[in-house]
């Protein structure tokens, strides 16, 4: 798809330009592998590597154009090369330039927030599309361009991959797109040229400490998101969350809450939480889900509050509310012929972990027992290890700690650390089995009949990344095929 340079530097903010923007270009890459002749190569700053450094890979490889913040010390002959404040921001004008803006022909709606995204997201793409909706998601789990999938590979895709399945979506009579809105998404500006109809926050707890400096940059971050929203969108916001009235500080948005405990323009009250669903009432109707604990209590408000600002009819959307699936990964069970529960969530986060937890404890009878395998993941925010291992210990019968994702970590260093956690009068609770199948295993030999096993921490993945390796895993396909081993 050939382009005029000119076109699609539109509300870029250019410092300097030295050759001409009046030539054709194929197409935007930041990734210096990927070019061809006349690309444009962007140079983004990332966190393992700075695309500065491969400017002249880039031109080697065939790209006409350079973006960069900082000129090369040896310009090349016949190169443009256009010096821009942001190279990030730049990025995504000129991707959503380039695919001739197709956000601004659906109606966008960014869910961010710690936990919650990718059930909001999802739940939010299947109401819309049981009301006769063309849809479009972009999630951790998965793209979905009306009936078509693609995989995932960010929570929140770089803007060129965004702008290019916008551009499907519409091309495919897509109306509404529902995209999770990762912290990373938005510090990195890959939300930045996007028109968003609305927004919804789910709350904020301990996450992603290894890339933000402090928790008060991750609620400004997330704030951001917010605070750019125009005036013609729409803000939901947790109002039971300490940070969820912050979100709308500053948005010209159209503020809107939801809550259980607070006065909310959206309100929900649990009538009845079993294991089979939930009866609710919101705001004034009574409605059976199929979705279970408090968590998903708060996801459903947002939905139908999303529901309603988007134009849906009340009652239509309460009848769609209760005909909604649980999400792959996000509290997905099975019960074994010896009536033994397990149970799979994609809880990584101390907060996400202990509403799964509380969520159980909740409904169990405590006559049986209930059996928790988790771990955490390499590279990742190592604050949150311990508090994940006292969160584990105390509200489970048994915690069996194991590998997550180490990627390049030593995973018995990581799982020590979780250890640092656990309360003396825990231990006796403990059990530490390093090999994830055979820490599941071992959770399954020792459930008895009418038991609860909790596997936390990968829910929907299919692989465990070890020392940069992707191995086939699957949380829900190992414990269904040892329960039926065992016999259970």
């Amino acid at each position: 798809m050939e382009k005029l340079l000119k076109d699609i530097l539109y509300k870029v903010a250019i410092e300097s330009i030295t050759g001409s923007t009046d030539v054709t270009i194929n197409k935007l890459e930041f990734d210096s592998r990927k070019l061809e002749a006349h690309d444009v190569f962007v140079a983004i700053r990332g966190a393992v590597s700075n695309g500065h450094d491969f400017i002249q890979k880039a031109i080697d490889l065939g790209a006409t154009v350079v973006v960069c913040d900082t000129l090369p010390t040896v310009m090349t002959a016949g190169i443009t090369y256009v010096k821009v404040k942001d190279t990030n921001t730049a990025l995504a004008f000129m991707a959503a330039n380039y695919f001739e803006d197709p956000s601004k022909d659906l109606k966008l709606v960014g869910i961010t927030g710690t936990n919650g995204k990718t059930t909001i997201a999802s739940l939010l793409f299947q109401l819309f599309q049981k009301a006769g909706y063309k849809v479009g998601l972009i999630s951790t789990v998965k793209i979905v361009v009306d009936q078509v999938e693609y995989k995932a590979t960010h929570t929140t895709p770089d803007s060129i991959t965004i702008n290019h399945y916008l551009t499907e979506m519409i091309a495919a009579g897509v109306t509404h797109c529902f995209m999770e809105v990762s912290s990373h998404g938005i510090h990195q500006k890959r939300t930045e040229a996007l028109h968003f109809t609305g927004g919804i926050f789910t709350n904020l707890s301990h996450d992603h400490l290894d890339y933000h400096a402090t928790f008060a940059e991750y609620r400004d971050v997330k704030k951001s998101f917010f605070d750019n929203l125009p005036s013609t969108a729409f803000s939901i916001t947790n109002l039971d969350d300490k940070n969820g009235a912050v979100m709308l500080q500053n948005t010209v948005s159209k503020k809107c809450t939801y809550a259980l405990k607070s006065y909310a323009n959206y309100r929900a009250q649990i009538l009845e939480n079993q294991l089979s669903g939930l009866l609710l009432k919101i705001n004034e109707n009574e409605v059976w889900v199929k979705l279970i604990g408090t968590f998903n209590a708060y996801n459903l408000l947002a939905i139908y509050a999303a529901g309603i600002e988007l134009g849906m009819d009340s009652l239509e959307a309460l009848r769609l509310l209760s005909d909604l699936e649980s999400v792959s990964g996000r509290f997905q069970f099975i019960v074994s012929s010896d009536n033994i529960t397990a149970i799979v969530d994609y809880a990584h986060t101390p907060d996400a972990l202990d509403n799964v937890l509380k969520t159980i404890n909740d409904i169990r009878t405590n006559n049986e027992q209930l059996i928790t395998v988790v771990g955490c993941g390499g590279n990742r925010d190592k604050t949150k290890r311990p508090m994940m291992g006292e969160i584990a210990s105390d509200k489970s019968d048994k915690a069996i700690f194991t590998s997550d994702n180490p990627r390049n970590e030593n995973p018995d260093v990581i799982i020590t650390e979780m250890e640092k956690g656990v309360a003396p009068h825990n231990y006796k609770k403990l059990l530490t089995i390093t090999d994830r199948k055979q820490a599941i295993k071992t959770a399954c030999q020792l459930a008895q009949a009418n038991d609860i096993i909790l596997i936390a921490g990968k829910g929907h993945e299919t692989y465990q990344e070890i020392n940069g390796v992707r191995h086939d895993f699957d949380d829900m396909k190992t414990v269904k095929e040892i329960l039926e081993q065992l016999g259970k």
